[in-house]
């Protein structure tokens, strides 16, 4: 019995030990990440939305990681480019995604063969902003109000382009969505990123736009593009003096985009919770926020698990969008 009751000591002695040996892993892990710099993967070209937001967060996030935090432009098929090059990368938290609600939410419902699950090849990290889109359209038409294009865009079927970030994203399914909305008949002109779709906007190449309010707001500012609507329910800050859709005449309409980063699956808990941390710290900083909200996004923190279940939420919801806007690539 002595030698039976050695052998049970032992035995849990030794799972004692185990534990707290996995605990004491699993700290210094945390202690020591990251070990190295953070490589933020973008799907679109430089110069973009998301590229302002990443800009944002990074000097703030090397800060408070104690590690220098690079951006690093992969564009290409509405954000897909990017995110197979996060699905490369090893799962150790120092490659991540900050992706938009086209790459997250939309992608999945949109291509017929997509290479990736928004919820099986990654992990929410956090989820940083909510962000309304303006409505815009080149300075140089006749027109000063949503009432005025609509009227103007019915006169002219088939002559009226408008320009997105590419097939697919939400700057493609917010104009489909007006389209139905208002009868009118657009025609769809899908560019690699926003940055040149703003360049022929601008251009008069393509008449107007659906765009989300930084860029948006800093050119209609500038007299480069008229934004005639905002999508969300409110007005934003950013563009005190322009109406919502909503007011414009077009009830119940009311889109509100999102950015938010991940990781690849199988990233350490751990690593998701150190980063997760980070951007809470950094989305808690006054000046932090006030740039944001000047660019035309809300700080909206979420931590890992909220933002999971967010995903899990938006995912069938724009499904059902995309379904109704008869969009999809093969």
């Amino acid at each position: 019995m002595k030698k039976l009751y050695f052998f049970k000591r032992k035995a849990r002695l030794l799972s004692a030990f185990s534990i707290l040996w996995i605990g004491f892993a699993f700290f210094a892990h945390a202690q020591t990440f990251p070990s190295k710099p953070i490589r933020i993967v973008i799907g679109f070209p430089a110069g973009g939305p998301l590229d302002l937001h990443a800009r944002l967060l990074a000097d703030k996030l090397q800060t408070v990681l104690g590690q220098p935090v690079l951006i690093d432009y992969k564009a290409g098929a509405g954000g897909t480019v990017g995110a197979q090059d996060l699905m490369k990368s090893a799962p150790d938290g120092h490659t991540i995604m900050l992706a938009n609600t086209g790459v997250l939410v939309i992608n999945p419902a949109l291509y017929s063969r997509l290479p990736y699950g928004t919820l099986k090849d990654f992990v929410p990290i956090a989820r940083t902003a909510m962000q309304p889109l303006a409505l815009l359209v080149n300075p140089q038409l006749p027109v000063r109000t949503l009432k005025e294009f609509t009227e103007y865009a019915s006169s002219r079927p088939g002559q009226i382009n408008y320009g997105s970030a590419g097939n697919g994203g939400i700057s493609h399914l917010v104009p489909e969505m007006f389209k139905s909305a208002s009868g009118i008949y657009m025609v769809h002109i899908p560019y690699r990123g926003s940055a040149p779709a703003f360049t022929d906007l601008m251009a008069g190449q393509v008449q107007f736009m659906a765009e989300s309010i930084p860029q948006a707001a800093n050119y209609h500012k500038q007299g480069k593009v008229r934004a005639l609507a905002v999508t969300s329910r409110e007005r934003s800050s950013a563009l005190p003096d322009v109406p919502t859709v909503q007011e414009s005449g077009f009830k119940n309409f009311v889109v509100v985009g999102f950015y938010g980063f991940m990781a690849p699956a199988g990233t350490p808990k751990e690593a998701v919770d150190v980063l997760s941390n980070a951007f809470k710290t950094v989305l808690s900083q006054p000046d932090i926020s006030k740039r944001m909200v000047e660019q035309g996004a809300d700080p909206a923190f979420l931590g890992s698990e909220d933002f999971k279940k967010f995903l899990a939420d938006e995912l069938p919801r724009w499904a059902e969008v995309v379904k109704k806007s008869g969009a999809r690539i093969d």
